[in-house]
């Protein structure tokens, strides 16, 4: 199998560039519950099995205390999974 090199890559046996991931930023639980307008620890709630793939990101502060970030594709997925929780909510009234 061959690799395509990008243009203006080194073809010599230089190091082939391999795309990377392209998240550029996040966005804390706090600030997707105050857009959303719910509660921080609901988002926790919903979110608990989702990988990050799903867009979760846990981040990592100077007192090893970490926080809940979300891609924007992680803030689309919350907000699908926030629809099924009010769904299920409204059923049972």
């Amino acid at each position: 199998m061959e690799l395509e090199c990008r243009k203006g890559a080194d073809r010599t046996g230089g190091s082939v560039t391999m795309q990377r991931n392209k998240v550029h930023h996040i966005h804390t639980v706090e600030r997707v519950a105050r857009d959303l307008g719910v509660d921080a620890e609901l988002i926790h709630d919903l979110t608990l099995g989702l990988e990050p793939e799903d867009g979760v990101i846990w981040v990592y502060g100077l007192d090893d205390d970490g926080g809940l970030a979300f891609t924007d594709d992680g803030i689309e997925e919350v907000q699908r999974l926030l629809e099924e929780y009010q769904r299920a909510a409204n059923a049972k009234a």
